[in-house]
This record gives C-alpha cells, sequence and structure tokens, in this order.
C-alpha cells in the first residue's frame, strides 16, 4: 500500500477492485476506478494520433472519458463530441499550415472522442449542450448535415440540445467564453474526481476544480439553462436556420 500511496509501483486492477470492496465503493464507482486502473499500465488510444494533439488536452480526453455528465456551453463552434466529419474537417483547416493528413487525423479523433456517447460500459454519459443561435447561420461547408447532426443527437435519451436565442440578455456567458463542466461518478457524497471545468484558448487550456471557482461557472451554466430555449424549441429553430440559409 505505501508503494501505491507513494508512487512507487502502479495499481493493479485487482488491488482496485479488492479495495473497492473492503471500502465499500458503490459499484458504479468501483468501475470507474478499475478502468482507470487498467488505463494507467498503457498509453491512451489518443496516442496514435502523435503529435497534433497538444499535451494539454491530452489531459482532457482522459477526463471526458472518465465522466458521467458533460456540460457544455459553445459561443462559436459546434461542441466537438457532435461534429460531423465535414464540419470536424472545416475545423481542422484553420490551423495555420495544417496538412491534409492531420486533418484527416484530427477528423479521426473527433470521431474517436464520440464513441463515449454511446458506449456500454462504463455507461454513456450525459451529454447538456447549449449552443448560440448565431453559430447556427456561419457560412461552414456542409453546415445543413451538421444541424441535421445536432437534431439526431438531441433524440437521444442522454443527449439534450439547446440553442440561446439571439434575443437573449448580456450575462457573464459573454466574459465566461466556451467552457465545460465535468462530472465524474461518486460513491455516496465522494466523487472519484473533483468536478472540473475545462476551458480552452490558443496556446493552451485552464482546467479548474477550485470550489469556489466552479461554483462561479456553474452559476453562469444555471443562467444559460433559464435563457435557451427547450429541446424541443430548438429542434424547430435549427430545422427553420436550415430550411431558410444552408438547403
Amino acid at each position: 500500500m505505501y508503494r501505491i500511496e507513494s508512487g512507487q509501483t502502479p495499481v493493479r486492477a485487482l488491488d482496485v477492485d479488492q479495495m473497492c470492496r473492503l471500502y465499500g465503493a458503490s459499484p458504479d464507482m468501483a468501475e470507474v476506478l478499475i478502468s482507470l486502473a487498467k488505463e494507467s499500465k498503457s498509453k491512451g488510444w489518443y496516442h496514435a494520433y502523435g503529435e497534433i494533439i497538444p499535451r494539454w488536452f491530452e489531459l482532457y480526453v482522459g477526463l471526458e472519458s472518465a465522466a458521467n455528465r458533460i456540460r457544455t456551453y459553445e459561443h462559436a463552434l459546434v461542441p466537438g463530441l457532435l461534429q460531423t466529419p465535414d464540419y470536424s474537417a472545416e475545423v481542422a483547416r484553420t490551423r495555420p499550415g495544417v496538412s491534409d493528413e492531420e486533418v484527416a487525423k484530427l477528423v479521426g479523433l473527433r470521431t474517436e472522442r464520440q464513441r463515449l456517447l454511446v458506449r456500454k460500459r462504463p455507461a454513456a454519459p450525459t451529454l447538456e449542450v447549449i449552443i448560440e443561435e448565431t453559430l447556427l447561420h456561419a457560412s461552414v461547408p456542409g453546415m445543413a448535415g451538421q444541424i441535421d447532426r445536432l437534431v439526431e443527437a438531441s433524440t437521444a435519451p442522454n443527449v439534450s440540445v439547446r440553442v440561446l436565442p439571439l434575443n437573449k440578455r448580456l450575462s457573464q456567458a459573454a466574459i465566461a467564453g466556451s467552457f465545460v463542466i465535468l462530472d465524474f461518478p461518486t460513491n455516496g457524497a465522494r466523487s472519484a474526481e473533483p468536478t472540473t471545468v475545462y476551458n480552452e484558448g490558443l496556446s493552451g487550456a485552464l482546467y479548474i476544480d477550485r470550489l469556489e471557482e466552479v461554483r462561479a461557472y456553474a452559476e453562469v451554466w444555471n443562467t444559460l439553462t433559464h435563457q435557451a430555449l427547450s429541446v424541443e424549441e430548438s429542434r424547430k429553430l435549427m430545422q427553420a436556420i436550415k430550411e431558410r440559409n444552408h438547403d
């Protein structure tokens, strides 16, 4: 135990299983921890994508796969978990000097990440998305198909997509910018990982887990949920925008 706790030796899945039984961890918590123990001995699947993934993004991919609830607010781009290959390719091409091969790898990375929304074990996370109406009007090749993807995704039991209409009131979201809130499985009152806010920029990302700072983002999220259209209203608006602007 002292070698595990001091980082002198990796923890085995068998060790984690026994400790979870001893400490009375819930089945969901045990499953997540055992999976993390198995992953700790091997490189993540995302290592296959080589240098196209910044080091600071690798941590996010791991946290995303361990989360059981993902809340995403986007003001400029469709969230990566719901992007079509065509849309992902257009986003990838905004990188200076990117090659066609790198674009293909970035699209593959997006597709691989999206598998978590339909996985069986551990159970797929809940994905709650709020997007600005403005981004749906963007002149992006394949936008009609992307809107179809958003509408289709919102019918899944673990996914909701809501739109912030153009006539909404100004709020702190304008200052916060795009962000993701990741929640993790709990064992009673305890979580495998603290709730974490992810905020990405051009040259890096912030990972925020201090309680008061997370609470500030949670308050912004609550404001957004009151301003956004319902899932059904959002579907109707997205369809109308597609028919008017992109067909």
